[in-house]
């Protein structure tokens, strides 16, 4: 006999002579039913996760607000440079003289009125002709001599104070650098004079310092940017601090502070 396994039949063939109130017999049963079922849902579930995106994707959206950013824009007061007053003129010459005296005539304005009532008849022509007008007749004298009013002196103006340049500037961008009297060479003879090399055998190496040259020649702010040990640096600052002044820089035509740098040797005796 052929035995078909889609159906129930072969259950019982199976279950023959057996216990079938035990649940197995029941579950052997109706698993087709189940098994139908699952695959049912599976198949629902699947296609719905598959058309997802496609139902969401036709689903309208709502107006999305407009995103409004504001931008902060920083304000900076900025400083016009002031604007350049001119000085007024000092010794401005003098007015030119009045015209040269000539008659004057006296000027009646016209008036309309009636013959009889007419007091002064204005002046014709041929009288004004190369005379100045005025409220009155004057005879002129072309030999008056001229008067001319002095010169004024002007107005008085404030007194200028210049500026004191206290800027350090460096030895690459300055007119004239500042220099040792004498010239370097005998800088370096009085440092090797004056300076106390430490008892140390065989110390060698360089001290490298600097310093400001100011407007009267004189070194300030002496600074060791690097030494050897031993008290080699401090006794470079003593040094420098009784050198004799040096010649300023020159900026412009006027004496300026000049930063300069200087490496000292250090040789000691072994």
């Amino acid at each position: 006999m052929k035995l078909d396994i889609l159906k129930n039949s072969w259950v019982d063939i199976v279950f023959e002579g057996r216990n079938k109130l035990y649940g197995a017999y029941d579950l052997r049963k109706s698993s087709g039913k189940t098994s139908t079922k699952a695959l049912i849902i599976g198949a629902l579930f699947f296609s719905l996760a598959v058309s997802a995106p496609l139902i969401i994707s036709m689903i309208p959206k709502g107006e999305e607000e407009e995103d409004v950013s504001v931008k902060v824009v920083k304000l900076t007061d900025v400083k016009l440079p002031p604007k350049k007053v001119e000085p007024p003129k000092l010794n401005a010459p003098p007015p030119p003289p009045p015209p040269p005296a000539v008659d004057q005539v006296k000027f009646v304005k016209p008036v309309v009125a009636k013959a009889e009532e007419v007091v002064e008849e204005p002046p014709k022509i041929e009288e004004i002709k190369d005379k100045k007008i005025g409220a009155e007749t004057i005879k002129g004298d072309p030999d008056a001599v001229l008067t001319v009013a002095p010169a004024g002196k002007g107005p008085k103006t404030s007194q200028v104070v210049e500026e004191s340049d206290d800027q350090v500037y460096n030895t690459a961008g300055i007119e004239v650098k500042p220099e040792f009297p004498g010239g370097m060479d005998k800088f370096y003879s009085f440092v090797g004079k004056n300076y106390r090399t430490p008892d140390e055998g065989g110390l060698k190496g360089k001290v490298y310092v600097t310093f400001v040259v100011e407007k009267d020649g004189s070194l300030t702010d002496i600074k060791v940017l690097r030494d050897i040990g031993y008290g080699t640096g401090k006794e470079a600052i003593r040094v420098l601090q009784k050198c004799p002044k040096w010649n300023p820089g020159i900026q412009n035509g006027k004496p300026v502070r000049v930063l300069y740098s200087l490496p000292i040797t250090i040789v000691s005796q072994d």
